[in-house]
């Protein structure tokens, strides 16, 4: 793919506005990351982007913390931590091309299933189950946000937050144990990294005042559409 401009801007540019995003409204980050990275650079996949949300999440959790649902977040790390391995399992089988793949159809996935799900109220077994399902797709592609979003959809937007945020934080520590023990990280995965905190911190710094600004249902909505054409993108590829 020949492009007018370095890559590495074009991925910078999602991150901040997944930032941005996540931080304002709890999800989107990978959403948005995730497929551009997909494009651009597959071989940082999912390390890259895993590394990337620990500090993401760390500063919203830790903003939201008074919202935070412990009891829920619990029975969600629960599942998260047995849905690692088989997010590592199909690491191992699938090649380059069949993962991008299945980060494009998982992103289109989630985006119908968040768009279109009826309204419910979570017990333990939704929670558990939220876990397992987040921990494949996490550590496979990148993308579990929708699931928790989904279990937290009828909570207040500071809960959805930091309750996203914080079982996010754990999964992603366990995901990147799993992996780097695997023997799937690589020096390649965490460079980017480096030069991508300054975009991050961007966006996340933006959040901070766009929380209190911006209308999040039509901010969650251009999420979701901008994440399922970059989903289709990766998948037409």
């Amino acid at each position: 793919m020949n492009l007018p401009v370095d890559p590495l801007y074009i991925i910078a540019f999602a991150v901040a506005a997944g930032g941005l995003i996540q931080g304002t409204t709890g999800m989107g980050f990978a959403l948005i990351v995730a497929p551009v990275m997909g494009l651009l650079a597959p071989e940082s996949l999912p390390i890259s982007l895993l590394i990337l949300m620990l500090p993401l999440n760390a500063v919203i959790a830790w903003r939201e913390r008074n919202a935070i649902d412990f009891r829920g977040s619990s029975w969600i790390t629960l599942g998260r931590f047995a849905g690692t391995f088989g997010g590592v399992w199909i690491l191992f089988w699938l090649p380059l091309s069949q993962l991008n793949l299945l980060i494009g159809l998982s992103t289109i996935a989630a985006c119908l299933v968040t768009w279109m799900a009826p309204s419910f109220i979570p017990g333990r077994r939704a929670l558990i189950s939220t876990g397992v399902i987040t921990g494949i797709t996490e550590t496979a592609t990148g993308v579990g946000g929708p699931p928790l979003a989904l279990v937290y959809q009828h909570a207040s937007v500071a809960t959805l937050r930091g309750s996203v945020a914080l079982c996010f934080l754990v999964g992603e520590l366990i995901s990147l144990v799993v992996l780097t023990l695997g023997g799937h990280l690589h020096t390649e995965q965490i460079s980017p990294v480096l030069v991508l905190c300054f975009p991050l911190a961007i966006g996340v710094f933006a959040s901070h005042w766009a929380r209190h600004l911006l209308n999040e249902s039509r901010l969650r909505r251009f999420v979701l559409i901008f994440a399922f054409v970059s989903g289709s993108l990766l998948v037409l590829q």
